[in-house]
């Protein structure tokens, strides 16, 4: 074993977990060079949630960040996140449009390209592993990581080598919960070691507080790359630091070679950003400690933590222990998928459904009936045909790779913007994000496009003592609980949600929080 190669993720993961992806381009800009001259193993500096925050939220457009990023980054390969065939968004798109995607990232700048299916599916990946390659980009399979009767050593290292077969150049094991312990990390490199000749990386989160002492098990059993965040944007639902993880190598057969004086100065670049976003409200204390329920109900930090937020502002925190107690019940009726966007969401949102209507599975919402028709892939267990006719009745079951269902639509997606498009990328945008997409391309054309969306100090009564990030619910749990109170309500009862506000979809909020 030689030395041990770091992916920074303070330009994605950690402000995407810590702050909501809020971290300006602005901001990151003056600091680009220096983190260039490291000698990481790479940046990681986009997709994700930044794709819809940037056009959401900050009103910037992605693909210009990633320009800009990439003409400061001359030396350092830059890297991705992308949800496979879900591309940034939040549903299946065609072929034609991920093969597109995936050539204009790699045209605008992109070196490597991470790529993962919430369910392991890998076919699923097969397109846009597929289009990293013709490319000429780094394409990176990803395995999710995590914990059921039906998850072991040997499938995962089964799904290792199924994506070393399509092609991949490297793995990665992506633990966004932080559930995976030290010794059981060492057994894992080890097993996927031993049945792949390509390049494995770990990624993780500090959520449950284990996960600095992951890496170094990892390290040991000879994992190539691992991920980490620099100091001050790091441990919480972030990943572990990278400096004390470099002083810890230092001297051994698996020092980075890394400089921690330099180090030390892309630090105290990020020290007055946090102390700015920690006086804005925008960054909660809260996501940077340790939550060891991660450990006991196996399911994310961030996911746990916008369970309460979500059920405080609807009077029914009561039923959080109940809700925690449905999630893995609903986990198991659903074949066990990897809590990971998008399935961490259904499986949360199916789970308040059942606990707040009193009946389990009398209202299911289309993600998870979707679910269990397989649209979104083979789950890693079989459905039981009891809860498949409970909620499909006679409908079919898909038992192909669902893509092969969507018709090509770039062209179709083309005609509908042609009006506003100013660059090709621009309908890729509109293809992820449409109503969002167009609105930032109308106010781009008329000249109207404001700066960032502004955040009030949150100020010190019982119900601003929530931070921003808090008060941004969810709206689709507001439907959960409309439906639920309607289903109780007397004939004729007038009842109003007044504890929500529309301000992010519920896929994309729940999902910073969790990856």
């Amino acid at each position: 074993m030689g030395k041990v190669g770091i992916t920074e993720t303070i330009l994605r993961d950690a402000h995407q977990s810590l702050i909501a992806t809020r971290m300006k381009t602005e901001e990151m800009l003056p600091i680009i060079e220096k983190l260039d001259d490291i000698g990481y193993h790479s940046l990681e500096a986009w997709g994700g949630a930044t794709f819809d925050a940037c056009i959401r939220f900050l009103n910037e457009d992605p693909w210009e960040r990633l320009r800009k990023i990439k003409d400061k980054a001359k030396k350092t390969p830059l890297q991705m996140l992308l949800r496979g065939q879900n591309l940034l968004g939040y549903k299946h798109y065609a072929d034609d449009v991920v093969e597109y995607f995936v050539q204009k990232a790699v045209a605008n700048g992109m070196d490597i390209i991470r790529i993962f299916d919430a369910l392991n599916d890998p076919r699923n990946m097969e397109t846009a592993i597929r289009a990293c390659i013709k490319e000429g980009g780094h394409a990176q399979g990803c395995i999710s990581y995590t914990t059921s009767p039906v998850h072991n050593l040997q499938m995962f290292a089964g799904d290792a080598k199924r994506l070393e077969d399509m092609g991949a150049h490297s793995i990665c094991i992506k633990d966004m919960a932080g559930l995976l312990k030290p010794y059981d990390a060492y057994e894992l490199i080890k097993a996927i070691k031993e049945n792949v000749s390509i390049p494995v990386q770990l990624h993780t989160h500090y959520t449950s507080g284990v996960a600095s002492m992951t890496y170094l098990k990892a390290i040991e059993a000879g994992v190539d790359v691992v991920d980490t965040a620099i100091s001050p944007m790091a441990g919480g639902t972030s990943q572990p630091a990278t400096e004390p993880l470099v002083a810890s190598l230092q001297g051994t057969e698996y020092d980075t070679g890394l400089d921690l004086v330099k180090l030390s100065e892309i630090a105290s670049y990020f020290k007055p950003l946090r102390d700015k976003w920690l006086e804005s409200g925008l960054l909660n204390p809260k996501m940077m400690g340790v939550d060891a329920n991660a450990l006991i109900y196996q399911v994310p930090g961030g996911m746990l933590s916008n369970l309460v937020s979500q059920l405080q502002q609807s009077n029914a925190l009561d039923k959080y222990e109940a809700v925690l107690e449905e999630v893995p019940r609903v986990r198991k009726d659903f074949g066990y998928p990897p809590l990971v966007t998008p399935s961490s969401q259904i499986v949360g949102t199916q789970a308040v459904f059942n606990v707040l209507t009193g009946e389990r599975y009398k209202m299911v919402p289309k993600e998870s009936k979707g679910v269990v028709k397989g649209e979104y892939g083979k789950t890693p267990a079989p459905i039981s045909e009891e809860l498949r006719k409970k909620i499909l009745g006679d409908e079919e079951s898909i038992t192909c790779r669902p893509a092969d269902l969507i018709e090509p639509e770039l062209d179709k997606i083309r005609e509908e913007i042609k009006e506003l498009i100013i660059q090709e990328e621009d309908v890729l945008t509109y293809a992820l994000l449409p109503q969002v997409a167009r609105k930032f391309f109308e106010m781009r054309k008329n000249g109207t496009l404001p700066g960032p969306e502004k955040k009030e100090k949150v100020k010190e009564s019982n119900e601003s003592k929530k931070t921003i990030s808090e008060k941004e619910t969810d709206d689709e749990i507001a439907a959960v609980i409309s439906a639920a109170v309607a289903a109780q309500a007397e004939a004729g009862t007038r009842y109003a949600i007044r504890g929500f506000r529309q301000v992010v979809s519920p896929w994309v909020l729940s999902g910073r929080l969790a990856r």
